[in-house]
């Protein structure tokens, strides 16, 4: 056992010393694997950073929360035809008023207006002299804070008699708090502000939520009064396509205590159905989703995207795995007579095979190493640029080295085998 450590000892020192000698073509032949490393640790990082922030934002939604809409993302990802889905009836406040009369297994029913997407109003805040760049204004009910579990800074949600009077309050998302607010030490609360040209009271603030993507942000946001939101903007239709015009309106409800969410959703489908007339055979001409709907089209997607950025990276893993072994074949070549001096002193095959894939591995460790840190350097960037969450788990960086492992192994074993395989008088003959 100590002659083998030794002998590992001496191949990579060796393995190291030959990187010295040759900087040039070393580094020109890891560089496809530095490539690949670095495409799957830095995309892993934002991938992650990403998952981890849009499983939470989607959590907030609450676990019993079902979010009715006219149609949305999940149908695409699902194949529903376009046209099939412009042809649906939109949504309208009386479908929340008739479920909340007729439905006797739901506790809240909430109108959501504006939340986003084709129609959504976006103005900005000001406070004395400062503002906002223009965010999502969103109308919701009183209940709205029922179905969400985003967390408070400050303040209250606003209630049912400020909706009934169409008062002018506003529950600040966190955006809007650290622009106008945190820099200059005030408490928001009872302060008033301007959301585009209206006059708003702040009753609450939202505490800071998770980045959602480049240049976006979930906390970009203000919620009023549904019915100021009527009274200011008004349900602006938007034309995205021809003879089809789109009025972000969403509805979501919240079963009773002990009822389960199948049960509320088959409810909820009877009477929407009822009141767009469907017959027994017509399909559904609205969605119904929750958050387990949502987890489980991201799981999808995630997985998706993360198995073509490793078909991707390997084909840069391959180009530099090509490339060792061209090196590794010319180095064979340049060693033949030391090849034959050491079979000569009594080396024995394996340790010859050994020594030259020792060498192959090394260089394309190498390359993982400089593959990792060149990858964490990119997604930190990103982050410190854009605020795009990134994670950088242990695990991405055993897969980096994994990879790149596996390479000098794989593509190392033709040359290594090769010069194993010399004739050891025919090597010292070697000029």
């Amino acid at each position: 056992m100590p002659f083998r450590v030794a002998l590992l000892g001496q191949v990579v020192a060796m393995a190291f010393d030959t990187l010295r000698t040759n900087k040039l073509r070393s580094g020109l032949t890891v560089l496809g694997v530095v490539i690949g490393i670095t495409s799957i640790v830095g995309m892993t990082s934002m991938i992650r950073g990403f998952d981890q922030s849009l499983r939470g934002l989607i959590q907030q939604l609450g676990p019993d929360t079902i979010i009715i809409s006219r149609f949305s993302f999940t149908n695409f990802v699902n194949g529903d035809e376009f046209t099939q889905l412009l042809k649906r009836p939109t949504l309208t406040i009386s479908d929340a008023r008739a479920l909340e009369e007729q439905a006797t297994l739901l506790q809240t029913v909430d109108v959501e207006l504006g939340g986003g997407g084709p129609g959504s109003v976006q103005q900005r805040v000001f406070y004395r002299d400062q503002r906002t760049k223009p965010i999502i204004v969103f109308g919701t009910t009183e209940k709205f804070q029922d179905g969400t579990n985003i967390p408070f800074l400050g303040g209250r949600f606003f209630n049912g008699t400020e909706v009934q009077y169409r008062k002018n309050v506003v529950v600040l998302g966190n955006t809007a708090y650290k622009l106008l607010f945190e820099p200059i030490g005030v408490n928001p609360v009872g302060k008033m502000v301007r959301v585009g040209s209206e006059r708003f009271e702040v009753v609450g603030v939202y505490d800071k939520r998770a980045a959602g993507g480049i240049g976006v942000n979930a906390d970009d946001f203000v919620v009023i009064p549904y019915t100021a939101y009527q009274r200011i903007f008004g349900l602006r239709a938007v034309q995205i396509a021809r003879n089809a015009r789109f009025v972000p309106v969403q509805i979501s409800v919240q079963p009773r205590e002990g009822v389960t969410v199948a049960a509320a959703m088959a409810e909820v489908q009877r009477i929407m159905r009822s009141r767009h007339g469907l017959k027994l055979d017509d399909p559904d001409d609205f969605n119904m989703e929750t958050q387990d709907a949502f987890l489980k089209l991201w799981d999808r997607i995630s997985q998706a995207t993360f198995l073509a950025l490793v078909v991707i990276s390997s084909i840069a893993l391959m180009v530099g795995g090509i490339g060792v072994m061209a090196i590794m074949s010319i180095t064979v070549t340049e060693r033949t007579r030391e090849i034959g001096v050491r079979r000569a002193l009594g080396a024995r095959r394996r340790e010859v095979l050994f020594q030259f894939l020792t060498e192959a591995v090394v260089l394309t460790l190498v390359g993982g190493v400089l593959g990792i840190i060149l990858g964490s350097a990119i997604g930190f960037g990103v982050h410190f640029i854009t605020g795009f969450p990134v994670s950088l788990p242990l695990w991405s960086f055993a897969l980096g080295l994994g990879f790149s492992a596996s390479v000098g192994i794989f593509f190392g074993m033709y040359p290594a085998i090769r010069a194993a395989r010399l004739d050891p008088i025919e090597a010292l003959r070697h000029e």
